[in-house]
């Protein structure tokens, strides 16, 4: 059996699903070393600053920096796994890992798990299903990308996360002002410019959902499908997420084989993975897959309603060893879980909301954060940028899970 403790892991930029994975390193007695420019929306948290052993101040997105300071650190006091702590590192480290000599996702295909555009090459390579597209850094070049993929289409940012900037156009006045205000958004995430280069796609009518899982000894598993309830259109802002969705069994068998087969193509070889997929009429179609956790609370409500921990699959990866070394297998606690975000897109801040404290003594209730404080203005992003709060809760039947978030339609949002 592995023994972890005294093991030395590095985490690079721990702001999304990364956390966990620091709080379990630490909890199995590793020590925890992150890599962080911490500043601006890159600070660390105190809690994660508390447990870190070491913090190397560096400017992550500088490659050639991070990996000089790392492997610096590693010849002091050797590394035994290092890992991103959100989607934009994920390649990153892949790179640093193999620099290192520990394990990691292949560097030759890691940058077509974060390129939306590479990643639509290889599925459609593949023979897989997805949808028509073109890549285009320029409006001259949109309005070709706009001719071969034709309307409605959905416009990414080929390298961004959280659905910021992603955007129907039903026509090219739409395209256009959508890519206007990208090039035109000077805010930076993570300490990165938006960048001007954006896949355009066919737009696919349908559900959405996600199967998150791993891969380890070249076997994918799916773990749950999720349900993800989206704002609405053009902009797909998620509002939340329910696990697991209630497929059929039929629908359910072949998102599992379909994700399989994207896995695969994608060369997703160790390690957790989240794919969004939209249900269309002739199946599922990729939207998009991470190979890292997924974002908003999502491993919580899985780790209730399955009882597999992805934040100990991912350790386990880095690390080269079994999921089963590390506690990543458990007993569910609840049928079902589930996530939503409020939101007030009419509002440049707000003072309160209505109902919101009394939800502690809802039995169903979890967990409750504020995301954008009272009095702070609201950003009018339409994206994940301008969540206010989220409430995370149980439930014993999929129509329970239903029914309470409908009962959260009585939080009032006050200006």
């Amino acid at each position: 059996m592995f023994d972890p403790v005294g093991s030395s892991v590095l985490v690079v930029e721990p702001v999304s699903g990364g956390a966990d994975v620091a709080r379990l390193a630490h909890h199995l007695g590793m020590t925890v070393v992150i890599a962080s420019q911490d500043v601006g929306d890159c600070e660390i948290p105190p809690d994660l600053r508390k447990l870190a052993s070491t913090v190397l101040t560096v400017d992550t997105n500088d490659e050639r920096t991070l990996f000089d300071v790392v492997a610096g650190h590693h010849e002091r006091e050797p590394l035994a796994a290092v890992l991103p702590g959100c989607d934009f590192y994920v390649a990153t480290t892949a790179r640093l890992a193999a620099r290192l000599g520990l394990p990691g996702l292949p560097v030759e295909t890691v940058d077509a798990v974060r390129n939306k555009a590479r990643m639509r090459e290889r599925v459609a390579a593949a023979g897989l299903r997805t949808p028509r597209f073109a890549e285009a850094s320029s409006p001259e070049e949109l309005r070709t990308a706009a001719g071969t993929v034709g309307f409605p289409c959905v416009m990414k940012p080929v390298e961004s996360s959280g659905s910021i900037h992603v955007s129907r156009a039903d026509d090219w006045a739409g395209l256009a002002a959508a890519y206007a205000a990208l090039t035109g958004d000077r805010e930076l995430d993570l300490g990165r410019p938006m960048g001007h280069t954006v896949v355009v796609e066919q737009y696919v009518a349908g559900e959405e959902v996600s199967a998150d899982g791993y891969v380890e000894d070249g076997r994918a598993t799916v773990v749950a499908i999720t349900r993800t309830v989206l704002g609405a259109e053009p902009r797909f802002v998620e509002l939340g997420h329910l696990t697991p969705a209630d497929l059929p069994d039929d629908v359910a068998s072949e998102v599992v084989a379909y994700t399989e087969q994207v896995v695969r193509a994608l060369n997703v070889t160790a390690g957790p993975f989240h794919c969004e997929v939209r249900l269309s009429d002739e199946g599922p179609v990729l939207m998009e897959l991470g190979a890292r956790l997924p974002g908003d609370g999502i491993p919580e409500l899985i780790r209730l309603a399955t009882g597999t921990d992805l934040a100990a699959v991912m350790l386990a990866a880095g690390l080269g060893v079994g999921a089963a070394e590390l506690p990543a297998f458990g007993t569910p606690t609840a049928p079902y879980a589930a996530i939503r975000f409020l939101t007030a897109d009419d509002l440049g801040s707000y003072s309160g909301i209505r109902g919101w404290d009394e939800l502690d003594g809802r039995p169903e209730v979890i967990g409750r954060q504020l995301v954008i404080p009272p009095g702070t203005p609201i950003p009018q992003s339409g994206d994940c940028r301008s969540r206010l709060a989220s409430v995370r809760y149980t439930a014993e039947s999929y129509e329970a899970v239903q029914a309470f978030w409908k009962s959260l339609d009585d939080l009032a949002v006050l200006p």
